[in-house]
């Protein structure tokens, strides 16, 4: 899988470390799926003014998130399998709102970008978590690959 990452902000350095984890846990997400497609999968950080601009674009909320997940198809995890080549979609983080988090929650920036990563590429394969229920599988799975990781809270 062909992982493309853009950094459109200024606000953080993005290292070769942060990049590794980015990478490391999209990789992570499609082992556990059991995804062995070749593709691509998108990831641009931005900053808070423009992550603004696109959640009220697409979502119609007019203020800033840690994350927005742009799937390529509706319920990616139940067709994957019949494609050669799959285009996962695109996956945009605000560098400002993983600062901001990764304070909140007394943990890394890195460790705030692969939970973030994490938890798009799940939407990715269109997953949500909407309902209660929904929700609970969502966080099993992200807690699940974080675990893989070795990645923790703290």
């Amino acid at each position: 899988m062909d992982i493309l990452i853009s950094n459109e902000q200024k606000n953080l350095e993005l290292s070769e470390s942060i990049e590794k984890y980015i990478i490391n846990a999209i990789e992570t997400v499609l082992e556990i799926e059991e995804i062995t497609n070749e593709g691509e999968v998108s990831v641009t950080i931005v900053d808070n003014d423009r992550i603004r601009i696109l959640n009220n674009d697409y979502r119609k909320i007019d203020s800033e998130t840690d994350v927005l997940s742009f799937p390529q198809y509706d319920d990616l995890v139940n067709t994957f399998s019949e494609m050669d080549y799959l285009v996962m979609g695109d996956i945009v983080l605000s560098a400002d709102k993983v600062i901001e988090q990764a304070e909140e929650f007394g943990h890394s920036i890195e460790r705030e970008f692969t939970y973030l990563v994490i938890h798009s590429m799940y939407h990715l394969l269109g997953f949500d978590h909407l309902t209660e229920e929904d929700k609970k599988s969502m966080r099993t799975k992200e807690k699940f690959a974080l675990e893989k990781m070795q990645i923790f809270r703290g």
